[in-house]
């Protein structure tokens, strides 16, 4: 079998360090910038912060004292969930969170809302989330504050959420959209306009930035969180306590800035690699199934099953060929498991394997992996048939 270096195709999991990031990280290490303290020292690191902090809220439309930095999406998620999360005009907590059934585990498990407060939003066929269960949801509790969930784009098969008339549907009950632009920001469109989100939040590492770097966004100076999660001090305008890591938000603000800047050439390059890719499928499968392919999809993910062979026997194979590819969300198990995105679409198929690009992705690097995939399959069947 040919031999190729490693091919890394698992962006949504997370992409590699932007050399930009890199450098502006490097920058900042080794110097006490604590920005609570009011020596020069400390001045320089709130200078670092406020100026990162600029430039992540403008390019989403917001105003920067309305960004929290949080150490992940997760943590962000947490935080932003809970009945708390209240408006100047209606001080009432949530009574309800509407949650799409195909979320992330963050949003899942991360809320802070008693069991009997949630409902599950079902996905169309599609994997987008039905609007129609959305409007019957929003009558049936209509008169409650309402919170609802969804992200704008699908962590497992890249499907573009309809956040946008999501969000006129809850706003009409006076309700707070709450989005996960974890996957989309650097891959689509995307502003605090655009989703019509009252708060948005995403991670620095899908982006090519470090890990252990997120934010929170609220789109109104109105919104406040009456129930903080971390508590002992009074950085992000009392919202979030701890010393913020500056380095790590550097690196975030310089891999968001490249993202942003490259967006309109990026979105076309990854969707030719995107079709490259699903061709390939077709010559090793007589009917491989791709997930989500005809809804309107992030141009950097190809979520699919090869029915005659099973997702974890694939995703090792291709693994020990030297191609990193995931089985849906990296943060759920080191294995491959039920889909709980795939049942909220009713498909047949249980399990997939998520190929995500990024900026680093190349030609070569999809043109390689159709060879390693076609041996590997190939290997596979001649197994089971017992052939050399």
């Amino acid at each position: 079998m040919q031999s190729f270096s490693r091919i890394y195709l698992d962006h949504n999991a997370s992409s590699p360090l932007r050399p930009e990031a890199r450098a502006e990280m490097l920058a900042a290490l080794g110097d006490p910038f604590n920005p609570s303290s009011v020596h020069s020292e400390g001045r320089r690191g709130k200078s670092l912060l406020e100026e990162a902090r600029e430039i992540i809220a403008r390019g989403l439309g917001a105003k920067p004292k309305n960004l929290i930095f949080t150490a992940s999406a997760t943590e962000a998620a947490n935080l932003a969930l809970t009945p708390t999360l209240t408006s100047a005009q209606d001080k009432r907590p949530i009574n309800r969170l509407l949650i799409a059934g195909g979320e992330h585990a963050a949003v899942f498990q991360g809320h802070r809302f008693p069991p009997q407060a949630i409902e599950i939003l079902p996905l169309e066929k599609n994997g987008q989330v039905s609007l129609d269960a959305l409007q019957a949801a929003l009558t049936r509790y209509s008169g409650q504050k309402l919170a609802l969930a969804l992200q704008a784009v699908n962590n497992e098969t890249g499907v573009i959420q309809p956040v946008e008339r999501a969000g006129d549907l809850i706003k009409k009950e006076a309700g707070i959209f709450i989005c996960d632009a974890t996957q989309a920001i650097g891959r689509v469109d995307l502003s605090l306009k655009t989703t019509n989100a009252d708060v948005l939040f995403f991670s620095s590492h899908k982006l090519g930035g470090p890990a252990g770097a997120g934010a929170l966004i609220f789109a109104s100076d109105d919104l406040s969180l009456q129930d903080i999660l971390i508590k002992g001090g009074g950085q992000e305008a009392g919202r979030r306590a701890g010393t913020e890591n500056i380095p790590a938000i550097v690196g975030f603000a310089a891999a968001f800035k490249s993202a942003l800047r490259d967006l309109t050439t990026e979105k076309p390059r990854l969707q030719h690699l995107q079709k490259e890719i699903e061709s390939y499928l077709t010559t090793v499968a007589s009917s491989p199934v791709v997930f989500g392919q005809k809804s309107p999809r992030s141009p950097n993910t190809v979520a699919f099953a090869i029915p005659e062979i099973d997702s974890q026997t694939l995703l090792m194979a291709l693994d020990l060929a030297g191609v990193a590819v995931s089985s849906g969300s990296a943060c759920s198990s080191g294995k491959v498991k039920e889909s709980h995105v795939l049942n909220a679409m009713g498909m047949r198929e249980k399990s997939a394997l998520r190929i995500s690009l990024g900026w680093s992705s190349t030609k070569k690097d999809v043109e390689e992996f159709g060879i390693i995939l076609k041996n590997v399959v190939r290997d596979i069947h001649s197994r089971r048939s017992g052939l050399p």
